[in-house]
């Protein structure tokens, strides 16, 4: 089964006005992401990070859909999957910054982390074959495991694997691709025969497209097939044509600047900054100096200690 969640609003058009907890959110995430950046360039951050700037509303749309006893297994890319499920921005930071309060005293850093039900890894494909087994355990009890997946993890053996124990086993797992069109440097063009459709087709896994980012458009779209990974149960595999606007980590991007504006062309942050001017402002404002705030204190926190039990 393939289905597909398009945009009724032409880009050139405003857009859709989000609930203002939807906005709330967004804009969280957005500024903890450009907060990362700047404390990467100011040298109070090291090692590495890779932001979901442009991308902010896939995990919005997808969190009134989830439930509390899902669990939720993301990426490199995940402090948006995060922040969306958890409103806990200082435990994440202080755990990318190895600060007292981090989620797993700061020795899972950016990439890995593990808090209550929400699992992240920075190892390409490595979550989806751990999604099956944690759907596996799921099984019959109404909750569901959902897995982020970029367009350049289909080139891993392992998600092949995964997808077609998960189709026999008949797990309750979603399976969410963010295909933002560039795996790492190189364009999924140049690094993917065929499509991510009919590799589902292929395992019989249900197969749904988004190319809207308006957070209730997606969410309305998404209810039904979410709802039958559960009861049905079974796979599926939800692919949203997206934009990543930043670079592939801190400051790699190897994009034409003509690529670049393309993909900035599209972001959510702009069109709503135009299209609601006050309220958007408001918001904007609260969210940017609630993420300084944090940022600031726990800066000030000592490093995190690791007790040995």
């Amino acid at each position: 089964m393939v289905s597909t969640v398009s945009p009724r609003h032409d880009l050139r058009r405003s857009p859709l006005a989000p609930p203002p907890e939807d906005l709330e959110r967004l804009l969280l995430i957005r500024h903890f992401e450009l907060t990362l950046l700047r404390l990467f360039e100011t040298g109070e951050l090291s090692g590495t990070t890779h932001t979901c700037l442009g991308q902010e509303y896939i995990p919005v749309a997808l969190a009134p859909l989830l439930r509390e006893e899902d669990f939720v297994l993301s990426n490199h890319r995940g402090h948006g999957h995060f922040l969306a499920r958890y409103d806990e921005p200082d435990g994440l930071l202080a755990e990318i910054m190895g600060r007292r309060g981090a989620l797993c005293a700061g020795v899972g850093g950016s990439q890995h982390v593990y808090h209550r039900r929400f699992l992240s890894t920075g190892v390409q494909g490595e979550s989806l074959p751990v999604a099956v087994g944690v759907a596996l355990k799921l099984a019959g009890t109404g909750a569901l495991a959902c897995v982020y997946v970029g367009d350049g993890t289909w080139g891993e053996g392992s998600v092949y694997e995964a997808l077609n124990m998960a189709r026999l086993w008949r797990v309750p797992l979603l399976v969410v691709v963010e295909n933002n069109g560039i795996a790492q440097s190189t364009p999924t063009s140049t690094q993917m025969a065929g499509n991510i459709a009919d590799r589902a087709a292929a395992f019989d896994v249900p197969y749904h497209r988004v190319t809207s980012t308006e957070v209730e458009e997606i969410r309305a779209g998404l209810a039904a097939p979410v709802e039958a990974v559960r009861s049905r149960p079974g796979p599926l595999v939800v692919e949203f044509v997206t934009h990543r606007i930043g670079p592939h980590s801190k400051g790699d991007d190897t994009r034409t600047p003509e690529e670049i504006a393309l993909a900035a062309g599209h972001d959510w942050y702009t069109r709503y900054a135009r299209a609601f001017p006050d309220a958007f402002a408001r918001l904007d404002a609260r969210a940017r100096e609630r993420v300084d705030r944090i940022a600031a204190e726990v800066t000030a926190r000592p490093p995190s200690v690791w007790e040995r039990g």
